[in-house]
């Protein structure tokens, strides 16, 4: 007999955040984005492996973040947009 399991995905929130540079930081778009409390808990998190970019995991604290990209979190999704 065969069961069938029916799992829904739930969606995570999307938070978007507004810079007037070219670029942004990763550490400094999870600060910006109320996500971490410092510099300090950005690297950690970043190094964990935590953090996705464009969907692929990222360590680079420096990893530059530009209009449109997405980076993700457990919990949160978080986009950059160029005002």
């Amino acid at each position: 007999m065969a069961i069938k399991i029916k799992a829904r995905v739930k969606e995570k929130p999307v938070k978007e955040i507004f810079i007037d540079t070219d670029f942004i930081r990763l550490d400094s778009a999870l600060k910006l984005a109320d996500v971490v409390q410092s510099g300090g808990h950005a690297k950690v998190v970043i190094q964990d492996g935590e953090v996705k970019v464009n969907g692929e995991v990222c360590t680079m604290r420096g990893k530059k973040l530009r209009d449109g990209d997405m980076a993700s979190v457990p919990g949160l999704n978080i986009v950059v947009r160029k005002r």
